[in-house]
C-alpha cells in the first residue's frame, strides 16, 4: 500500500489512545512463558508482539518470527533453556542479515547448545534446549541492549541465576533498567553496579501477578513531531502514560522542549502543546540511550529548517535497515544536506523542502512514520506504508483523526 499525504493542518485539540509499549510487552510475554501466573493488560497490538505470542504458543518445531528483532533475541535465550525441546528459529531475509553471534556466544558460555543452520553469526538457529547450570557470562556491551535483556529475562529460571559482566561502553541503559525493573516487580532480586549485573534465581510465583503495560513512547514520538511542526497553541492528548516511565524514549518530553513542545502529565495521559517556536538553530543530542527516536528528530529538525547533530547512533546500522543510510538518502531527496558516520548524523539547515517526494521505507516502520509529519509543510508520498503494522498498526487512522489528509495511491 502506497499513500499520499496532502498538505494538512492539525486540529487545535485532539485525543489519541496508543497501544501498549512493544518493549514492555515482549519482556512480559517472555516472563509470562516462564511464570504462567503472570497476567498482562494493555498488550501491544504490534506485529512484533503478535509474532512473539504466536511463537511462544506454537507447538511447531520451526519458529518463524519474520521481521521481529526483539523476538529473535529474546526467544533465542528462552529456547536455549527449554530442556529437551529442539527448535529452529528463523525470520525474514532481512532478519537473516542481522547479527546474533554476540548473544549466541554468551549463551554458549552458560552451556547452551545452539548451531547456525546457514551463515555463521546469523539466523536461522538450531537450538537444542537444556538446563543451563553455569552462571557467569561476559558480553560486549556496545551493540544491542536486547542481547543483555535476553540474558536477564531467563536468568531467574537458571539454577544459580546470572552474573553478567558487560565489556565496554553500555548502550541503551534505560532498556536494561526496564528489564530489571520488571524482574524486581515480579519479586526477583537484581543488582546493577558498574559493568556487572547480577540476577538471583527465582523459583515460582505463589500467586497471580498482574502487569499493566504503559503505552508506547516510541509511538508518541511521531505526535511530538507533528506538534513541533504545527502552529503555536496546537495540542494533542495521548493515553496511557506515566511520569516515571520505564521506557528510555520517554526522554522525548525533555528533548522536544528544544522544538517548542511542552508536555504535561495528568490522569495517566500526556498532553503535548506547541507553546513557542524553536530558539536554537542547531539541535545537539546524544541518543545512545534512545536511538529509536533519531529518525523522528531528524525529520522534525528538517521540517523546521534547523540544523541537527546527533551522536550515539551506532545501533541504527543493524536495525530493520541501515537507518543512517536510509535517513540520508530520503532526506536528501527532499532537499536536505546530510553527513553520516557509523554512529552520527549531521543535518545541515535547509532552505527549501521539495514537494511530492516519494519516501522509500526499506521495510522499516519507523521510516514510514517519521516522515509523515512533513505533510504539515508539503504534500508527500509514503511507499509501502502498511509497514507501520510492525509497531503501530493504527498509525494512519490515528493521524487522520487529528487532521492529516491520507489517501491510498
Amino acid at each position: 500500500m502506497n499513500i499520499k499525504l496532502q498538505k494538512s493542518t492539525l486540529h487545535l485539540q485532539s485525543n489519541i489512545a496508543i497501544t501498549g509499549s512493544k518493549s514492555e510487552t515482549n519482556r512480559l510475554l517472555l516472563l509470562q512463558a516462564l511464570y504462567p501466573n503472570i497476567t498482562i493488560d494493555n498488550i501491544s497490538n504490534s506485529d512484533d508482539a503478535q509474532l512473539m505470542q504466536k511463537a511462544l504458543s506454537s507447538t511447531e518445531t520451526v519458529k518463524d518470527i519474520h521481521h521481529a528483532g526483539t523476538a529473535m533475541r529474546f526467544l533465542t535465550a528462552y529456547y536455549a533453556t527449554r530442556d529437551g525441546q529442539e527448535i529452529t528459529l528463523t525470520g525474514s531475509s532481512r532478519m537473516q542479515e542481522r547479527p546474533i553471534k554476540i548473544l549466541v556466544e554468551a549463551l554458549q558460555q552458560l552451556g547452551a547448545d545452539i548451531q547456525y543452520t546457514n551463515n555463521e553469526g546469523y539466523p536461522p538457529l538450531r537450538i537444542n534446549g537444556k538446563k543451563l547450570t553455569k552462571n557467569s557470562v561476559t558480553l560486549a556491551a556496545n551493540v544491542s541492549s536486547q542481547y543483555i535483556s535476553a540474558l536477564l529475562l531467563i536468568a531467574p529460571t537458571l539454577k544459580n541465576g546470572i552474573s553478567l559482566t558487560l565489556d565496554g561502553n553500555i548502550t541503551s541503559v534505560p532498556y536494561i533498567n526496564m528489564t530489571l525493573s520488571l524482574l524486581n516487580e515480579l519479586g526477583v532480586q537484581t543488582n546493577f553496579e558498574g559493568n556487572i549485573i547480577t540476577v538471583a534465581a527465582f523459583k515460582a510465583l505463589s500467586a497471580t501477578k498482574k502487569f499493566t503495560v504503559e503505552s508506547d513512547w516510541s509511538s508518541a514520538s511521531y505526535f511530538y513531531s507533528l506538534i513541533a511542526l504545527s502552529k503555536i497553541g496546537t495540542e494533542i492528548t495521548l493515553s496511557s502514560y506515566k511520569k516515571n516511565s520505564l521506557q528510555g524514549d520517554s526522554c522525548l518530553a525533555e528533548i522536544y522542549t528544544k522544538f517548542g513542545v511542552e508536555t504535561s502529565f495528568q490522569n495517566n495521559s500526556i498532553t503535548l502543546c506547541k507553546t513557542r517556536e524553536a530558539t536554537q538553530e542547531t539541535i545537539k543530542l546524544d541518543l545512545k540511550n534512545a536511538p529509536d527516536i533519531a529518525q523522528t528528530i531528524a525529520v522534525t529538525a528538517f521540517g523546521l529548517q534547523l540544523s541537527c547533530e546527533m551522536i550515539g547512533l551506532h545501533t541504527l546500522k543493524i536495525k530493520e535497515t541501515d537507518r543512517l543510510v536510509a535517513l540520508k538518502t530520503e532526506l536528501e531527496k527532499l532537499g536536505a544536506s546530510v553527513d553520516i558516520t557509523d554512529e552520527s548524523l549531521h543535518l545541515h539547515k535547509a532552505t527549501n523542502i521539495n514537494e511530492n517526494i516519494s519516501i522509500a521505507t526499506y521495510k522499516d516502520h519507523r521510516m514510514a512514520m517519521a516522515f509523515a509529519p512533513l505533510s504539515l509543510r508539503v504534500p508527500i508520498q509514503i511507499e509501502k506504508a502498511d509497514v507501520v503494522s510492525k509497531s503501530f498498526p493504527d498509525f494512519w487512522a490515528d493521524i487522520q483523526k487529528i487532521g492529516i489528509k491520507v489517501t491510498e495511491t
